[in-house]
């Protein structure tokens, strides 16, 4: 049985809580065919207070997971996985509890909407009366709710959260944020009846009060330790993240609202704080774990560059599609895109830990289409290199090169860095043999014939030479007699004959397994025959065009289950899944395997990777559907 007010009344109204705003925005509509507008205003405050709250949240979150500034500032170093995303999905319900008891306030005291808009002698008696009624009041509170009845029904849902972040500050129950709202209301109320209150005075106390408490659960120093050992007394006025994230660590301890002091007078100040806090802003300015794998990326487009934890959390923790929230955004990609172009580094996006190695995504700051810009390649390239030194460097094990960062034309899979650095100590690789491995064994064992486009790709090569000594007959479609006689004869004298070249899309009209590794029209899929499936390594995916066939997502696996840290999809990808060269690379650096993968494909190591990617927990997308 649920305790009392344990769960918020709207809980199940999923978004449509957010309706509950109708009435607000209602009455700011309504009010301009009415005289009396007051009560409008009342309610445009309210809301105009309810954006700002949210956007404050919204700002230290962005800030927080902004990894290539706060990479080396972070407390607790484990990533915040998509457990507690989901946990903490309704953070802001809170914002709309307050802005309720917000209108219970107004009928109570209606003469709160005709406060002036500014009193400087309120901003000194709301401080006053924070200190003397919100920090006590706060600090009993939160000391109940460490109790054992208390923490167990109410309190431990906030605890449940491994990694304090902004929007933590916001998950708790709905008794304890009635109780929250009492507090930052009685300051107000008391400056109100005391005859100080101003718009600008419960504007600024109530941003101020959300600020504070997104900073400490922001999980990174900010707060330099100069200022303490300056001014010694400022240490006992207002808290750090590092002071309240032990409170986390350590729940004994660190129990104020933002003032320290009312920890030192109920003797539940932890003695570590001061010293943790100064080694946590000393160690701000050092590297801190160096990756053993890393995995180079880059920006797809407009839309896919707003699918990253620091613009919205929530919206990164699901695989990416366009959504109309977004939109209005793309003038910030647009303006982020020309100031990468003109100066930015490669930079950390995501992390996280697999078999107690730490695994970091980087991302190079280019956009898909610039890839294909003949003016661009030496600049990209540039990128690319500056990446694989600064890992090499480093001491990175491995690094993976995704998708056009390792284009044949480009840099010839990576070729173009291995040779030029000869003494390279990081292992560069294009993660393409797993590539093959995983669309290889899509294949079923008792097909006889495959049509392949892309033939003369690097993938498609490897995929046919691989098919031909499974006596599979490979339709290859190339205009290239020249190339496709050169990868005909890679190909053992005995199985040659598997090998044919086509060059029209109707030459396999009977063929129901098509390995599609160019971007085909919907008109060429008509050639396909009825139940036909498309497998596919083409960037992007083709459409799926045929009603009466199935389409294969891209290569892919799924990392094991005991991945810690892991918040983000990989673009389109499901929760959990990576890109089959971005596995291809996990693998390589958890076998420790000395080589360098780049240029063509080993046709021989395929089923070696293959066997080594399931031995370390990796498995194939499709498998893990059919078998759950």
């Amino acid at each position: 049985m649920e305790a009392p007010l344990s769960t918020w009344p709207w809980e199940k109204l999923g978004s449509f809580k957010y309706l509950l705003y109708g009435p607000f925005v209602a009455k700011v509509m309504y009010s301009r065919h009415q005289e009396d507008n007051i009560m409008a205003t009342w309610c445009l405050h309210v809301l105009i207070l309810c954006s700002l709250r949210g956007l404050i949240y919204q700002l230290w979150s962005s800030f927080s997971n902004m990894l290539f500034l706060t990479r080396n500032r972070r407390i607790i170093k484990q990533g915040v996985d998509f457990k507690q995303i989901d946990k903490e999905w309704d953070w802001d319900n809170f914002i709309l509890l307050q802005a309720l008891m917000a209108s219970l306030a107004y009928y109570a005291f209606p003469n709160l909407v005709n406060l002036p808009i500014w009193d400087l002698n309120g901003f000194m008696v709301i401080i006053i009366l924070h200190i003397i009624f919100s920090e006590p009041l706060y600090y009993y509170f939160h000391r109940c709710f460490h109790g054992s009845y208390l923490f167990k029904h109410y309190h431990s849902l906030h605890h449940s959260s491994d990694v304090p972040q902004p929007f933590t500050a916001g998950h708790a129950t709905f008794l304890e944020q009635i109780l929250l709202g009492a507090v930052i209301g009685i300051p107000i109320l008391g400056c109100y009846l005391m005859g100080y209150g101003s718009v600008a005075m419960i504007y600024s106390y109530i941003l101020m009060f959300d600020f504070l408490r997104c900073l400490g659960h922001c999980n990174f120093e900010i707060i330099p330790h100069h200022l303490f050992l300056a001014f010694p007394f400022m240490k006992y006025l207002i808290y750090t993240p590092t002071y309240h994230s032990l409170h986390h660590t350590e729940m004994g301890t660190n129990f104020c609202l933002f003032m320290p002091l009312f920890d030192v007078v109920g003797n539940t100040l932890n003695p570590k704080s001061w010293d943790m806090h100064t080694k946590a802003s000393i160690e701000s300015g050092k590297n801190g774990r160096v990756p053993d794998f890393v995995f180079l990326a880059h920006v797809v487009d407009m839309t896919s560059a707003l699918h990253v934890p620091y613009v919205f959390r929530s919206f990164s923790s699901t695989p990416f599609t366009t959504k109309l929230y977004i939109i209005p955004l793309l003038p910030l990609s647009f303006l982020a895109m020309i100031v990468m172009w003109l100066y930015s580094k490669p930079f950390l996006n995501t992390f996280y830990y697999l078999q107690g190695y730490l695994h970091q995504t980087w991302v190079v700051p280019r956009f898909g289409f610039q890839y294909f810009l003949p003016f661009a390649t030496e600049g990209i390239n540039k990128q690319i290199e500056q990446a694989i030194l600064r890992a090499d460097k480093l001491g990175v094990k491995v690094i993976s090169l995704a998708a056009l960062n390792k284009n044949e034309a480009l840099n010839g899979g990576g070729t173009l860095f291995v040779n030029k650095h000869p003494n390279l100590k990081v292992r560069v690789v294009h993660g393409n043999t797993l590539t093959a491995a995983v669309i290889l064994n899509e294949i079923p064992k008792h097909i006889t014939e495959v049509f392949l486009t892309g033939a003369t790709s690097k993938l498609g090569r490897a995929i046919a030479l691989y098919l031909c000594t499974r006596q599979v007959r490979v339709l290859m479609l190339t205009s290239s007699a020249e190339r496709f006689q050169k990868i005909q004869k890679e190909a053992p004298a005995e199985y040659q004959k598997y090998l044919v070249q086509v060059t029209k899309y109707q030459a396999a009209e009977n063929c129901k397994t098509w390995i599609v590794g160019k971007w085909i029209t919907p008109r060429e899929q008509k050639f396909a025959p009825a139940g036909a499936h498309f497998h596919q390594f083409v960037v992007p995916p083709v459409l799926p065009f045929r009603s009466d066939c199935t389409y294969g997502d891209l290569a892919a696996m799924r990392l094991p289950p005991h991945v810690k840290g892991l918040g983000s999809c990989e673009y389109t990808m499901e929760r959990g899944v990576v890109h089959a060269c971005h596995a291809g690379g996990v693998v390589h650096s958890l076998e420790g395997w000395t080589h360098h993968e780049v240029g063509a494909i080993d046709v021989h190591r395929i089923d070696l990777v293959w066997r080594a990617a399931l031995k370390h927990g990796l498995m194939p997308v499709s498998s893990f559907t059919e078998n759950h």
